[in-house]
């Protein structure tokens, strides 16, 4: 019975394990390929988001690298999509009823060199959409050339097209291009007329009024045969009635430039230069025009102008601009442009540049500023409530001036004061010191009269309220947000964040430069609140500073590590003129919207503080996402539908749905299904000490297929702070200047990117303190290959494995894209994209050396920060790229380094991309040093032969003919 009884149990026993096994078997994932450089053209990105006002439909872009792209049309009642081929830059209609988009020629048309060769009449055109979003139907016009929607309102569009007319003449067999603009009704969903001749054409917001610029050439509505000459016209078209009246009129050889309506869409104004026989940029006029009336444009603006300076003349080089309220205009004055001698014989003139020593801007800078500076024109203005009938009836009031050129004027250009925050005056000195220092000036509106208010003060993000009652900004030195009450008789500055307990400046930096502030995120109505960020919570501030700061978030920020932002729903770019986005101020009824980032798991999230009646109750969470990015939130404006991208390391970006608050959310795309067929990978949060007892985070990435009981090879790339990142996707791409992290780990890698923090003086030695402890942590599992670990980084990056290679053989090879190899040259060297020299690089921001080379100290800093000196002690092989063009590092850094290195009998390497910048930006150099750097590092680490252009080089003779990528077969 007991001999039974085991029998019976060691079956069971069997049975159970032949199933357990059969299980494991069975859950083994299947072998993937590893990701190829023949890829990367086959990923998608996403982008263009939008959604229909009533919350029914969305779309986006997918687009491709070399490829063709697709718009996707998302049906949000059922989640169904349809895709159009090469369609781009879509638009719903205000009714929400169509959707407008282009369609592009294929990707291969527009590469062939004999399209590129051709003609812009022979080249293929873009092809305007109108789809019936209900149905589907797809009304296409081709040879697009422009299309204008209403901003706010309306039924019609305008479509300016490129047509071909048989030219009737016996002696020109060949055909030439014309244009016309078509009038579409999409509540019809028909073209309802057509006009001939337009030169430049613009809606009013409701989309009731068409401003056309005629060319001069025909008439509106056909040519007229009757007429052998015509005129340019400004005409004022109605679609609804198809009438048009005739507001300007000038020789057809003149230039009508910049119309811009007003905010109510009763006026109009633009630039005209009637008199051909001078030249406009010295010569321009302005007229206006009450287009809801009969009466023609008059000019009210001339060099004529009462109040115009001596020597100043008006500007066609700044937008025009009606104040909210639609009674003032304002423009531009500028000293008259030179003009060259044409008497004399250019090449008889000496070619160069005079750099002075007490100049504001160096040469270089100037000759990057010329164009600049040469359209610069003073803000002034004019009171349309006074217009009379000529300009020298009128006056002008100028606002700028040299010392302040720079202004802007509150509640939409409507307040009776502006402010202007001027570094004129410390321009000299903005060559070292990137510190936010200026002078404040007040410009009274009514006669163009400054203040003084404040001299040499530092100042980070200075702005006025919405209705121009406050100006504020945060004083570094202070560490504080000042106020001052602009209906106050006397404007002093108001310390009113005194009383919050919490640093209200970015408490991780690591530079000389004085430190900015975590932000604002807005006003409430009628200018009573400002709310102010610290790292996680949100303040309601008084501006006046009276009552005592108060939470909006309820700590519950700092209690969990998560930072707090206001989520403005309905922010819209700032009309013409003004700058950034307009946030709408909090009304007392609103509930408020938070973005939310954790810091621990580095995901997002959304929470909102619903008002009851009045009464805002405490903070709540909509959605939390650890292990996820969310952004690019849509809210349809008349429906409570939410689209909103979802993203991690492991899920590419895709477009998600909810339309109650995120209780319940709907996946509505699927950008990449073909990654499911390789070989990805994951991403980790990992932590450690540096040498300095700092306690510091990194990124690491496994294969997908990761066993921990094989070894990999690592390499470890690092870019000042990236853990923040941990859920970002990082889609299989052509590199600009990096590894590509996807790629390397289908591949068989670990990544490395480690957080580094940097001790002013020592930038070097701080890498070296945080990067190797990191590594040695790593190096503690038994899965690292401690003996295959390479280094790679760009720009700072790549100084820092310049720098390391000279200080540790920890590394078996090492990639350092655009490294400043010498800081005693570099810190003279100028930066070529913007003409400026890197002396205040080095001395205040990302260098951080935090000294001149000839303060106390300083030199040696240099010197101990320098790779140069240090060549002799590199036995680590190095990849160098640096690019002739490039415009932030300058290319002689890396032929210092790599000329010591090849002196001293070094493994060195150098890549040198023809007119390429800092960073790669032509798809053949990218794919290039995509493949060398993986060859590199396969050989290096994986044991890999070595290509051609390792083993041998490329000559001179043989560029573009042999790339030396093949293998050497041994």
């Amino acid at each position: 019975m007991q001999k039974r009884n085991a029998l019976i149990i060691y079956a069971v026993i069997l049975c159970y394990c032949i199933y357990s096994t059969a299980g494991k078997l069975s859950a083994q994932p299947v072998s993937k390929p590893a990701l190829d450089h023949s890829v990367y053209t086959m990923w998608n990105t996403l982008g263009g988001y939008a959604i229909t006002d009533d919350g029914k439909y969305a779309s986006c872009y997918k687009s491709k690298t070399e490829n063709d792209g697709s718009l996707l049309i998302i049906d949000l009642k059922n989640g169904t999509s349809t895709e159009i081929a090469r369609g781009t830059k879509s638009t719903f209609s205000n009714n929400a009823k169509y959707a407008v988009f282009t369609i592009r020629p294929t990707y291969a048309q527009l590469k062939d060199p004999k399209i590129k060769k051709a003609s812009e009449d022979k080249k293929p055109k873009d092809t305007l959409a109108i789809m019936e979003l209900e149905s589907g139907k797809i009304i296409k016009i081709p040879n697009l050339k422009d299309v204008l929607i209403p901003k706010e309102d309306g039924n019609y569009i305008a479509i300016k097209i490129g047509i071909k007319q048989s030219d009737t003449s016996k002696t020109k067999k060949a055909k030439k291009s014309d244009e016309c603009l078509i009038i579409y009704n999409l509540d019809k969903n028909m073209p309802t007329d057509t006009l001939k001749d337009v030169e430049s054409f613009l809606f009013d917001s409701k989309g009731k009024t068409l401003v056309c610029v005629t060319k001069g050439e025909k008439a509106i509505k056909g040519i007229d045969s009757a007429k052998n000459n015509f005129s340019k016209q400004v005409i004022v078209y109605n679609p609804k009635d198809k009438s048009y009246k005739t507001i300007f009129e000038c020789n057809k050889k003149a230039q009508v430039l910049k119309p811009v309506v007003s905010e109510n869409d009763k006026m109009l104004a633009f630039y005209a230069n009637p008199d051909t026989t001078k030249k406009i940029d010295n010569n321009v006029e302005i007229y206006t025009c009450n287009i809801a009336g009969d009466e023609k444009a008059t000019k009210a603006i001339s060099n004529s102008i009462k109040g115009l300076p001596e020597g100043m003349s008006i500007s066609k080089n700044r937008a025009l601009i009606f104040s909210k309220n639609n009674n003032k205009l304002f423009f531009g004055i500028a000293k008259p442009v030179p003009e060259k001698d044409t008497t004399v014989n250019q090449d008889d003139i000496a070619k160069l540049d005079i750099w002075h020593y007490n100049d504001n801007y160096l040469a270089t800078v100037q000759l990057k500023m010329k164009d600049m500076m040469l359209k610069k024109s003073y803000l002034s203005y004019i009171d349309i409530d006074t217009i009379k009938g000529t300009p020298k009836e009128n006056k002008i009031i100028r606002l700028a001036t040299e010392q302040y050129t720079n202004i802007r004027v509150p509640n939409e250009w409507e307040s009776d004061w502006g402010y202007a925050w001027s570094s004129e005056r410390y321009a000299l000195q903005s060559q070292w010191n990137s510190n936010p220092i200026g002078d404040l000036y007040i410009i009274s509106m009514k006669d163009g009269s400054s203040q003084l208010l404040k001299q040499g003060i530092y100042a980070y993000s200075m702005q006025s309220s919405p209705k121009g009652n406050y100006l504020i900004w945060y004083d570094p030195q202070e560490k504080n947000f000042f106020s001052i009450d602009m209906n106050s008789t006397k404007k002093e500055a108001v310390n009113i964040t005194k009383d919050i307990p919490y640093p209200l400046w970015n408490e991780l930096n690591d530079i000389a430069r004085m430190a900015g502030p975590y932000g604002y995120g807005g006003w409430s109505k009628n200018d009573k609140i400002v709310y102010i960020y610290d790292k996680y919570d949100i303040w309601e501030v008084d501006p006046k500073g009276e009552a005592a700061p108060k939470m909006l978030t309820n700590g519950e920020g700092r209690a969990k590590q998560y930072t707090f932002n206001i989520m403005h729903w309905d922010a819209l770019q700032s009309p013409r003129g003004n700058f950034g986005i307009k946030e709408t101020p909090i009304k007392e009824s609103d509930n408020i919207y938070f973005t939310v980032f954790d810091h621990k798991s580095k995901g997002y999230g959304y929470y909102m503080r619903e008002n009851k009646k009045g009464k805002l109750l405490p903070v709540k969470e909509l959605i939390m996402e650890p292990d996820f990015s969310l952004g690019y939130l849509n809210k349809a404006k008349n429906a409570n539908v939410i689209t909103y991208i979802k993203s991690n390391f492991t899920e590419s970006p895709n477009m998600w749905v909810t339309k109650d608050l995120f209780k319940t959310s709907k996946k509505l795309t699927e950008a990449n299904p073909q990654q499911a067929n390789y070989n990805w990978g994951t991403c980790e949060l990992v932590s450690w000490k540096s040498k300095d007892d700092i306690d510091l985070e990194g990124l690491l990435y496994k294969p997908e297929n990761f066993d921990p009981s094989k070894k990999y090879p690592m390499v470890v790339y690092f870019y000042e702070r990236n853990s923040d990142n941990k859920n970002v996707y990082r889609k299989p791409a052509v590199s600009r200047s990096t590894i590509n992290v996807s790629y390397f780990v289908s591949n068989g890698y670990l990544v490395f990117i480690p957080d580094i923090a940097y001790t002013v003086g020592h930038p070097g030695q701080s890498a070296m303190n945080c990067i190797i402890p990191g590594v040695e942590k790593l190096c503690e599992n038994s899965w690292v290959d401690r003996d295959n670990m390479a280094i790679q980084g760009q720009s700072w990056g790549g100084y820092q494995v310049a720098y390391m290679v000279t200080q540790t053989n920890m590394f078996k090879c090492a990639g350092a894209g655009a490294p400043v190899s010498n800081m005693t040259s570099a810190y003279g060297g100028i930066r070529w994209g913007t003409g400026v020299v890197r002396q205040f690089q080095y001395e205040h921001t990302q260098s951080r050396i935090g000294k001149t080379p000839w303060d106390k100290g300083g030199f040696d800093l240099y010197i101990e920060n320098s790779p140069l000196f240090y060549a002799d002690k590199v036995t680590t092989p190095l990849l160098i790229m640096h690019n002739d063009n490039d415009e932030a590092v300058p290319w002689y850094q890396g032929i210092e380094y790599f000329t010591a290195l090849r002196r001293l009998g070094k493994q060195v390497w150098m890549l040198q991309y023809n007119n390429e910048s800092h960073n790669l930006s032509k798809y053949p150099n990218q794919l290039d040093f995509t493949k060398r750097l993986s060859q590199f590092m396969d050989h290096f680490l994986k044991g890999a032969p070595m290509p051609v252009w390792m083993k041998y080089g490329i000559p001179a003779t043989e560029k573009g003919i042999n790339m030396g990528l093949d293998l050497i077969k041994e």
